[in-house]
Formats: structure tokens, sequence, C-alpha cells
């Protein structure tokens, strides 16, 4: 008999303690992250078993809307083909040319552009001054990791720029690989599974709807 009410007992605190008070309304949890799927060391996900199916479910919603925001429409991925303009200013357009570029090995061309297009927005000389260097160091020098194809006039300008750096020091540059992915890059883009394997997806989900 003492046996099984200790019995009792103990599944009475068990219950107590899995049954603790929850958080106050509107108060953030301790320790939770933004993005409770991401797998941090704080995240309560990782933490709490009894929370775990109930977590799973709402993220991987989360997770969908999310992924189905981010999906360009049948019409945009459309347009990109008629304009490489039009591709480069959709972020989607942008992520998936990345993604092709990626495959051939020129990404940083890309790259150099989207920092090129960031610096000519900046008006505070000394984040002009920073930028200016930073751009170079990493695609314009003979030492950087990611050095862009530039002529050499080009290359001359610029080092000769960096004497006194300016937001728009890059433009001609800029120029010259915004043309060769144009006209190299581009068109290849348009031909690849990439691109097609993307036009077809939003195709069949016009279908489906």
């Amino acid at each position: 008999m003492p046996r099984s009410v200790s019995g009792v007992e103990m599944r009475k605190r068990q219950a107590a303690h899995i049954e603790a008070p929850s958080q106050a309304p509107g108060q953030p949890r301790p320790n939770t992250c933004c993005l409770c799927w991401c797998g941090c060391c704080k995240c309560l996900w990782n933490e709490d078993r009894m929370e775990r199916s109930e977590r799973q479910t709402c993220t991987k919603m989360d997770s969908i809307e999310a992924t189905e925001e981010q999906h360009p429409s049948l019409d945009e991925v459309l347009s990109w083909a008629r304009s490489f303009e039009m591709m480069l200013r959709s972020l989607e357009g942008r992520e998936i040319f990345r993604e092709f570029l990626r495959s051939e090995y020129s990404e940083d061309n890309l790259l150099f552009w989207l920092a090129c297009e960031e610096l000519k927005k900046e008006t505070n000389p000394s984040v002009v001054d920073e930028k200016a260097r930073i751009i170079y160091e990493d695609y314009v020098s003979i030492l950087s990791p990611k050095e862009v194809s530039l002529d050499s006039r080009v290359r001359e300008g610029i080092n000769q720029s960096l004497a006194e750096p300016s937001n728009l020091m890059y433009e001609e540059a800029q120029l010259q690989i915004y043309t060769l992915m144009h006209r190299d890059s581009f068109p290849r883009f348009l031909n690849s599974s990439v691109y097609r394997d993307l036009l077809a997806n939003r195709r069949r989900t016009c279908l489906d709807t």
C-alpha cells in the first residue's frame, strides 16, 4: 500500500513539473530565438520535448509559407527572358542567376556588380572610402581572391582613383562586367536547366491552380 501511494505521489510530482505555470501573455519566453527551426543551442525547440510535435508543425507551415512567398510568378520568370535588366531588378531573379553563375564559376561577376550598386548609394565620405577599398581588395587587385575580368585601361583608371575614392569610381568597370554578363552569361542562363526547370515549375503551378 505505501508503495502504491508513493507511485501516485511520484506521478503527481511529474505532472506538476510538466504542467508548470505558463508565461504571462505577451511576454517573450527566455532564450528563445526568432527562428526555432535553426537548431541553435539556446532554442527551446531543442530542449522542450513536450512541445516538439507542435513546434515542428508550426515551423513547417511557416517554412512552406516563406518559400511560397519567395517564388516568382510565371509572368515574372517570363519577363526575365525579355530583359536582363528586369531580371537584375528582381531579388528572385538575381538569386536564380547567381545560382547559375556559381555553376560556371563566374559568380564573382554578379557580386562585384552588386557591390558597385551599393557603393553608388553611399554619400558618407568615410563609408565610401571604406567600401571602395574593400571592393578593390576583393575584386580588382591582382592579389584579390575574386578577381573579375577587366581590361587594363579600366583597371588603371581604378588604380588612379584610389587616391581619392568616390561612389562612382567603379562605374566604367561595372558597365564592363554588366555587358559581359549580358552578352555572355545571360544567353546561356536562359538555355540552362536552372532557368528551364523554374519556368516549367511555374507553368505547372499555374495549371494546378
